[in-house]
């Protein structure tokens, strides 16, 4: 009866039958158990825990479960209301408030309730990440000699020089710090580089886990557009003049949310533009490894091109792999690294060493460059398979661009009067949770625009499903007949 039964599904039939037992009387064994609803010991041991874990049973290795005694009465919860104060009392000199909207970050982070499609996500499904790689990687990183012990602060030589190699040019192994995935890598990198109260110049749009990193650290960040093309030189160079800003944040390849690639001829004009402004460039390369079947050679970084130290670089192993993978690296020339090195000192010490050898193990591995073009091809396939059903299903939504690499496709809404918050709305109540695109600009948005991630769903089939349930829950104005750009 009980084959296929899930945890919690046991746990709620152990817990509607503790009545039948005193407080301190023992519960039917383990084995008992097994027998009776005809599962594994393991689904009966986390059944166990979970009860344990509510305080309803309480479990003595070697002999048994038992059920708990009454909880006792907790005391009324102590009066907090003073910390409003405490929290919002500005400092005379402190202009940019210190409260954190992480809004955009939990958009994508938080799993959608039961039976939504997951459109808004910005990692890889289960079935696309090397999960059994990853674990073979653990298991030798595991064994290796001295793989709990403490790691170099700047993290493991091999596997600083692993990056230094993907960056390209002459990065070395000593321009290089291993960190807990890019979000902390940016988190250094603003902290480094820019006072509290500084302008940060930024795409727009633009990811919105950097526009949230940029105001927890109290710095003000300028929009400068993106278009087809990547950023526009002219108005970089014109928001370095107005601000006196000395950090640009870009995405050169396959930028998030457009998809754009910044163009040859645009990438030395960006850099000579930051030199003159005595200026960093902070290169995301978020997406490298994320590139479709069919995007062509890439270029190179930004990083390989310079040698002035003006770019001080951003990448990951936590897109192409897993959530839970957060290892990462900054690359930087002079001395701004050592106060990069300085920054993560402080904030963490250092990234776990056991996670950097898993990590080097698994880049090592020959399931490595397999995992590569399998996730090439997929992401290809679902690219092509969600814009084909847009535009059958959905023609008067907007897709401008076809991105080559990158997880997400960057469409406007029709209709007169439509908003990104609106159209997110009716998704949801069709059951499909996209990301509205107001997060991800800085100032006023041009237009509304809605982001669709085609990574975090299980296959073609989902992403079919997903339009069919905006067709029917938007209603006709979004279904209707398509633009000349469509």
């Amino acid at each position: 009866m009980y084959e296929r039964s899930s945890v919690a599904e046991l746990a709620d039939v152990l817990r509607s039958e503790l009545d039948r037992y005193s407080v301190g009387g023992k519960l039917p064994s383990s084995r008992a158990l097994v027998e009776r609803f005809r599962v594994s010991p393991v689904t009966v041991s986390r059944a166990l825990a979970q009860l344990a874990a509510e305080g309803l049973v309480v479990t003595r290795p070697g002999a048994g479960a038992y059920r708990a005694g009454p909880r006792t009465t907790e005391p009324a919860p102590g009066d907090t209301s003073w910390q409003a104060v405490a929290l919002s009392a500005e400092g005379a000199g402190e202009v940019i408030p210190r409260s954190v909207d992480a809004s955009g970050v939990l958009n994508s982070l938080a799993a959608p309730p039961t039976g939504v499609i997951e459109l808004n996500g910005g990692y890889l499904h289960p079935s696309l990440q090397p999960e059994r790689a990853m674990a073979a990687a653990l298991a030798r990183a595991g064994r290796r000699p001295g793989a709990w012990g403490r790691p170099p602060m700047e993290g493991l030589t091999e596997l600083r020089d692993w990056f230094a190699r993907e960056i390209g040019g002459s990065v070395s192994a000593a321009d290089v710090l291993v960190t807990a995935g890019g979000q902390s890598a940016l988190t250094t990198a603003v902290r480094a580089l820019a006072p509290p109260g500084a302008p940060i110049l930024v795409e727009s749009p633009t990811y919105p886990g950097l526009l949230s990193i940029a105001r927890a650290s109290g710095c003000r960040p300028v929009p400068v557009p993106v278009d087809a093309d990547g950023v526009r030189p002219e108005l970089l160079a014109a928001a370095f003049e107005a601000t006196g800003a000395r950090v640009f944040v870009c995405q050169p390849l396959f930028q998030n949310p457009t998809g754009a690639v910044l163009a040859p001829e645009r990438r030395a004009e960006v850099l000579r533009i930051a030199r003159a402004a005595g200026a960093f460039v902070v290169e995301d390369d978020y997406a490298r490894a994320l590139a479709h079947e069919d995007a062509g050679p890439l270029p190179p970084t930004l990083a390989a091109e310079d040698r002035d130290g003006v770019v001080v670089h951003v990448r990951s192993l936590t897109k192409i792999t897993s959530p839970s993978l957060r290892v990462g690296a900054l690359a930087a020339r002079g001395p701004v690294l050592d106060r990069l090195r300085a920054i993560q000192v402080v904030d963490s010490f250092f990234v776990p060493r056991p996670l950097q050898e898993a990590a080097l193990e698994l880049v090592g591995a020959p399931a490595w460059p397999r995992h590569l073009r399998t996730v090439a091809a997929e992401l290809r396939h679902r690219r092509d398979m969600l814009a084909g059903a847009l535009r059958r299903g959905l023609p008067g939504l907007r897709l401008d661009r076809l991105p080559s690499g990158g997880f997400q496709l960057w469409v406007r809404p029709g209709g007169e009067g439509d908003d990104d918050l609106a159209f997110a709305a009716a998704a949801l109540r069709a059951g499909v949770a996209v990301t509205p695109g107001r997060p991800y600009f800085c100032a006023e948005p041009p237009g509304p625009y809605v982001r669709l991630s085609f990574a975090g769903v299980s296959g073609a089939a989902e992403l079919g499903e997903a339009v069919q349930r905006l067709r029917s829950g938007l209603g006709e104005e979004q279904a209707g007949t398509a633009g000349p750009d469509a």
